[in-house]
């Protein structure tokens, strides 16, 4: 030990080497050993290698709360595999086993990257649910698209001609009609607006407007499932591009609870079912995530209003000054949300919408009627105002597809539809001197005797539930819904433009008709035309078709723009003055309604399908191939 400290002694190595040179070696070998090591973790196809010198991954803590909620353990066989089954190729696809163009490498990087914590965060605070933490931005589903698709009654496009081999029907051109105007609108949007909510056909720009908290697209989300429909297979492309490529969540602004889910869940969840395509499916229920937190309330009644960032909640202030939430708006959540559950494994979004069931059931109702404002505080009535049109309409509506749609086992559902009807039916319904019958507005036992547009859609409604009625009761019901079809049908005819106002009265020796210009504005509405499909469906009367087309050419006439079309201000005057904004329950509801009014029932199938408030078709849940079970 002395000798080491002696300086210039130094001692030879046992290979001859001395210090210097020894160390030069051992770098060397330690620079050789890096770079092996290295090759096993970075070249290709090495995951096999990592597997000899890393422990194996543990479990991610938000899948296996997922697991724990859907009510099994988690296995391998039900993380996402790397590879998916192919979904079923969406219209203008080749086969999805072939080799990817750019573009859709592109959309799949995105669809696997995270949309980031923040966002996580805020669905998961003020909800009080387990937050979906999904692993590498996929959502573990045990949903199997090719067994719901192979229960499916009808193809999903019908049965399909060969168009090549029979000649050019009426109803074929008409349809082609129909086509062509929603491929206009979609070309104009997405020249003028593409990316933007919604398009304004005068200035040829875009508008974002307040309702979405800073979401954008508003009209791809909302045309996807029309344009499937229609097959415009380039035009689908292009909207399932930009939905991959351009539809962020990472956004803070306050957002309409109801329009963000019956838009844009709606609209995803109906691309999911129409294609398989998983894009759709992780859009919808990280979307869902988002609006978890407008339901901490008291009474699990949510509140109108969500903000994005801070995951606060208020409601509408014009809503009873800011204490009330709306019947029609948190009453028309429970088809989307069942479905969100389905396809997520979360029972989060089941039970938020069960609960807002029981209030509702267990509340008392006066005159067996449901006023449309109810404190999410205190959980009772705050005014007794009952109407079938604005801040009711789709509450009704989702009764009767709730039964539906759970492929008729949800009773609770069906006797509340029932009854409801029955009071509108005792309290609501008159018949005008001159023979129209109308859904009136009530208010503490005051009628308005009015209608608007909107309460036009429970004609169809009406229709679609009587096969289920008392056996008594459904020819009443049959007729009950063709005589409200043909009051709203009246409304248009009676106008110069034979598009129907925004609402009507029966009084001072006018009916069907608007007393007053703040109410006689048409916006490319469709419950009227949605009635007629149904009718239509119902019965074969050619009368629906001659009324719809007469729709259609009104539209042509009217609002088709330069750039694509507009509402007017004044249905009776014959010179347009145009509101500057194509509405995008245009793209999804007006032109659907109307090409499903001129093709056969087997396009999208009432017996497979039902429809959310925005037209988006969303599947009846069978649970085996038989038809039987439920949701």
């Amino acid at each position: 030990m002395l000798m080491r400290k002696v300086p210039g002694f130094v001692p030879a190595s046992p290979w001859g080497l001395r210090l210097p040179q020894k160390f030069l070696f051992l770098l060397f070998l330690s620079g050789l050993v890096t770079l092996c090591f290295g090759a096993l973790f970075l070249l290709p196809n090495s995951s096999r290698l990592k597997r000899l010198f890393l422990a194996p991954r543990t479990q991610q803590p938000g899948l296996e709360a997922v697991a724990q909620v859907a009510g099994h353990p988690l296995t391998r066989e039900q993380e996402s595999p790397p590879n998916p089954a192919p979904a079923a190729p969406a219209p203008g696809e080749d086969d999805p086993r072939s080799q990817a163009s750019p573009r859709r490498r592109k959309g799949w990087l995105r669809r696997t990257r995270p949309t980031g914590p923040r966002e996580e965060a805020t669905a998961a605070r003020g909800s009080g649910a387990t937050a979906l933490r999904p692993q590498e931005g996929s959502i573990p589903s045990t949903f199997d698209f090719n067994a719901f698709r192979s229960r499916l009654r009808h193809p999903v496009l019908g049965t399909r001609a060969d168009k090549s081999k029979e000649p050019q029907s009426l109803v074929q051109s008409q349809r082609e009609k129909i086509k062509e105007m929603m491929q206009f609108a979609w070309q104009s949007y997405k020249r003028y607006a593409m990316g933007k909510n919604e398009l304004r056909p005068l200035t040829r720009d875009g508008y974002e407007g307040n309702m979405f908290g800073g979401l954008s697209g508003a009209t791809v989300i909302d045309s996807l499932d029309t344009l499937y429909l229609m097959e415009l297979k380039e035009e689908f492309q292009e909207a399932k591009a930009w939905v991959e490529e351009s539809f962020h969540l990472n956004v803070s602004g306050e957002a309409s609870l109801f329009e963000v889910n019956i838009r844009y869940i709606g609209g995803l969840l109906s691309a999911f079912y129409l294609t398989g395509e998983e894009v759709f499916r992780i859009k919808a229920i990280k979307l869902g995530e988002k609006l978890l937190p407008a339901f901490d309330t008291p009474t699990g009644i949510p509140k109108g209003v969500v903000n994005f960032k801070s995951g606060s909640n208020r409601s509408w202030g014009w809503a009873m000054a800011g204490s009330s939430s709306i019947l029609a708006e948190f009453g028309s959540l429970h088809l989307e949300f069942l479905h969100l559950t389905q396809l997520s494994g979360n029972q989060v979004f089941a039970e938020k919408v069960r609960n807002i069931r029981k209030v509702l059931r267990d509340i008392d109702k006066p005159f067996g009627l449901y006023p449309n404002f109810l404190s999410p505080v205190s959980g009772n009535w705050m005014q007794h105002h009952v109407s079938v049109g604005g801040l009711g309409d789709s509450f009704y509506e989702y009764l009767i597809k709730s039964w539906l749609m759970s492929a008729k086992t949800d009773m609770e559902a069906k006797d509340m539809y029932y009854e409801a009807l029955e009071a509108i039916e005792t309290h609501l319904l008159n018949v005008s001197p001159g023979g129209l019958t109308y859904i009136a507005e009530w208010r503490g036992g005051i009628l308005d005797h009015k209608m608007g547009h909107l309460a036009c859609f429970s004609g169809g409604m009406i229709a679609l539930g009587a096969e289920d009625a008392k056996e008594e009761k459904r020819a009443h019901y049959r007729e009950l819904a063709a005589q409200i079809t043909k009051t709203c049908h009246e409304s248009y005819a009676r106008s110069d433009t034979k598009l129907g106002p925004e609402a009507f009265w029966f009084n001072s020796g006018r009916e069907a008709v608007a007393t007053q210009t703040s109410e006689s504005y048409y916006i490319l509405r469709p419950e009227v035309v949605e009635s007629y499909m149904y009718l239509w469906r119902q019965t074969h009367d050619p009368i629906y078709r001659e009324w719809g087309w007469e729709v259609v050419m009104a539209l042509e006439k009217y609002c088709r723009t330069e750039a694509g079309f507009s509402g007017i201000q004044d249905v009776y005057s014959k010179v347009p003055d145009h509101d500057n904004k194509q509405q995008t329950f245009f793209l999804a509801e007006t032109l659907k309604y109307l090409y499903l009014l001129f093709s056969e029932d087997d396009m999208l199938s009432l017996e497979d399908w039902v429809f959310n408030t925005e037209a988006h078709p969303l599947p009846v849940s069978r649970s085996d191939s038989s038809g039987r079970g439920g949701a």
